[in-house]
């Protein structure tokens, strides 16, 4: 694990709260291994989602477990300071190597280097002073079009002969195969093993029926078993029904089916009657032999047949047309031994190829096979050392960046790159929101997400031919009045592809001061518009009730008959309601009053402002508070986490950061605006003029009654 104490002097820069490692040289990185992981941004990252390539972190997996971490980032670093003269080519990201960068005093060194070479002699080009990843893919086409590519694989086209072709092809029915380099279906030495030991087990196998009595039959033993073990079931329930008659005679009649069975039988069409092959095999009788043809049941002839030509004529003589319980016994007893033998079945998997396939490929021998395998692992070397170029290539291109985003959050804090973990932008609600993680499940990731203190907007995002992905947007300026699920909003990913986004979950947090201070007017505001509705809401229930009775009495009339009472008013609470109202509204009044007086009674003018001021802040002071607290913890941490991040480092993101990631909606530096509004509705404009003058006149009103002492609210 990396912390020892070096001696090497590291650069650390103060970003967004957090003191974060500057790795600016080769230097930075040689000594990486050195720097306490407490000091490093993230301890372990997913290798999905990121805006970086995907093979540099199947390359950086290891384990292949999808996630990179400390350790993986370090032997990356070791793997290109063991075959590069200067780890300052990774700070400078390319994607090719220059010749001369290899290092020719460690083997490692050496042998990247003879392949970086190797490879672009087999393109013609041995004058170029850099292998490319260009270069590396197509030198790998070349490896994949031959069938020697040092993949442990022969496919049965990498033989030369038909015999070792065949006997390729035999394995791969046998054994399966895998695929080599190219694509095709081959043996690797695993397999070759495999079909060999199956062969010897079958042959062995086989050696075991030269064993007396296993075959009584000879070659003609396996078809006279099989037709014993297709009617031995039936065979032995005949002849137990027999025994059981032979026991009780009244049992004669029951072993053999009844006349309702046999009636409803007839009318059926008996080529297609599967219940008769539930019948007995012929009419039991105490003692009654089993005839073999003639008076059988019909579903059964056939393979009675069969019987009698395979196994009873062999055994018995083929005269025999009938069989005995004891003769059947015999006939069982013979070939219990062969049973036995087909118990102990080894090689099933070569079974296909038969005894004689069988011996010729144990007797040809597998050597054929085993070198061309030995052939193709001879090129292992090789190729392994041009997949260290390709990955040294990656490296130099992506390892730098991954560091940036890993071991310090450079990137995200530089305006100039988006972090490996920024997917895009999203723009909704007049706004472009530029910090947005790809998730795979919203609900999950919101219940870690939400301690990041930020207003998370989760998107589903869709592209034509269904292609989808999900999104976390963090909205850090504006206001979320206007969020809500099932808004509509476009995507842009980093390659400047547009994807229809649906927001789908919110979680609600504050996103600026601003909005923070309005919000308590805003909420007035809505209970307000609420109370109105509610009062209109109940005149129209009431106007309603209104028009149904009269509508009532009117049929009463019309019909003759008693018109429902009305209902009866409670006088006395009518009275109290009342009462109430207006000692409500005098209280109203009074406070009302009181506070005008007060407003009326500051000299100079400015106090009024003041006032005004002082009143805002302390409705808008507590809302302004804790918006405050929550933004001064807004943290990218949690959201990262939730994608499989192991964020070590607080990572926060502040006000003038949040102001940053999201941008809102406004005119272009030099635009001209008219605010002739040819929609505008000017009868709503004149209202509230006409609001504000009244106010204003009200208030000059009651500033004149003051002075002349006819104020209206008590003492002045």
């Amino acid at each position: 694990m990396p912390g020892g104490q070096g001696s090497h002097r590291w650069t650390f820069h103060r970003v967004g709260g957090l003191d974060q490692v500057a790795l600016e040289t080769g230097e930075d990185l040689a000594h990486l291994e050195e720097l306490d992981p407490k000091l490093w941004v993230a301890l372990a990252c997913p290798t999905r989602g990121l805006e970086i390539d995907a093979r540099t972190l199947e390359l950086l997996d290891g384990d292949r477990d999808g996630r990179v971490r400390v350790p993986e980032i370090l032997e990356a670093v070791r793997f290109c300071r063991a075959r590069l003269r200067d780890l300052g080519l990774l700070v400078q990201p390319r994607d090719a190597v220059p010749i001369a960068a290899f290092r020719d005093d460690t083997p490692e060194g050496r042998a990247a280097g003879a392949a970086a070479r190797q490879i672009l002699r087999s393109l013609g080009q041995e004058t170029a002073e850099a292998v490319s990843l260009a270069d590396v893919a197509r030198a790998s086409k070349i490896w994949e079009g031959t069938p020697f590519n040092g993949d442990g694989v022969v496919p049965p086209e990498a033989a030369a002969d038909e015999a070792t072709r065949r006997i390729i092809a035999d394995g791969l029915a046998c054994c399966g195969g895998v695929p080599d380099r190219g694509g095709r279906n081959g043996l690797n030495r695993a397999l070759l093993d495999a079909f060999w030991k199956a062969l010897e087990a079958h042959a062995a196998w086989w050696k075991e029926a030269e064993a007396p009595g296993v075959m009584p039959l000879g070659e003609a033993t396996s078809a006279a078993f099989e037709a014993i073990r297709e009617v031995r079931p039936r065979v032995d329930d005949f002849f137990a029904r027999c025994a059981l008659a032979a026991m009780d005679p009244r049992a004669a009649a029951a072993m053999n089916r009844s006349d309702a069975d046999l009636l409803a039988l007839a009318a059926r069409d008996l080529s297609a009657a599967p219940e008769l092959d539930t019948f007995p095999l012929a009419r039991v009788e105490v003692g009654r032999a089993l005839p073999l043809e003639g008076g059988v049941n019909p579903a059964w002839a056939g393979r009675l047949a069969r019987l009698r030509r395979d196994a009873v004529a062999p055994l018995l003589g083929a005269e025999k047309a009938s069989l005995g319980a004891g003769e059947w016994a015999e006939i069982l007893a013979r070939f219990e031994a062969h049973q036995g033998w087909l118990r102990r079945r080894r090689g099933v998997e070569v079974e296909k190829l038969g005894r004689e396939r069988v011996a010729a490929l144990l007797a040809g021998g597998r050597e054929p096979v085993a070198a061309l395998l030995a052939r193709d692992e001879a090129c292992a070397a090789e190729v392994r050392a041009e997949a260290d170029v390709e990955r040294l290539v990656r490296y130099r291109r992506d390892l730098h960046r991954l560091l940036r985003n890993f071991v310090s959050f450079a990137d995200f804090y530089d305006s100039g790159e988006p972090a490996i973990f920024q997917v895009g932008t999203l723009y909704v609600d007049g706004r472009s929101c530029e910090l947005c993680v790809r998730v795979d499940d919203p609900a999950a990731h919101a219940a870690l997400a939400a301690m990041s203190r930020m207003y998370l907007a989760y998107c589903e995002c869709r592209r034509p031919g269904g292609e989808s992905m999900k999104v976390v947007a963090c909205v850090t300026q504006g206001d979320g009045d206007y969020l809500a699920p099932g808004r509509n909003g476009v995507f842009f990913d980093r390659r400047g592809r547009d994807w229809d986004a649906t927001v789908v979950r919110i979680v609600d947090n504050p996103i600026s001061l601003r909005q923070a201070f309005w919000a308590p007017y805003r909420k007035f505001g809505r209970f307000v518009e609420e109370q109105v509705a509610r009062f209109a809401a109940a005149k129209e229930k009431a106007a309603d009730e209104r028009i149904a009775g009269a509508a009532a009495a009117t049929t009463a009339a019309a019909t003759g008959t008693a018109a429902p009472p009305p209902t009866p008013v409670d006088v006395g609470k009518m009275v109290g309601i009342v009462a109430a109202l207006g000692v409500g509204v005098g209280a109203l009044g009074t406070l009302l009053g009181g506070f005008v007086a007060g407003f009326l009674s500051l000299d100079p003018w400015w106090a009024k402002l003041a006032a005004v001021a002082g009143a805002m802040l302390v409705i808008s002071g507590p809302y302004v508070l804790v918006a405050w607290l929550k933004l001064r913890q807004r943290t990218l941490g949690p959201v990262l986490d939730a994608t499989g991040w192991a964020v070590n480092g607080r990572v926060k993101v502040n006000v003038p950061l949040g102001t940053a990631l999201t941008e809102r909606a406004a005119l272009p530096p030099g635009s001209r605006r008219s605010l002739e509004d040819p929609y505008e509705d000017r009868g709503a404009r004149r209202r509230r003029r006409i609001i504000w003058l009244a106010g204003l006149l009200l208030l000059a009103a009651l500033a004149l009654a003051r002075q002349r002492g006819a104020w209206p609210f008590g003492r002045r």
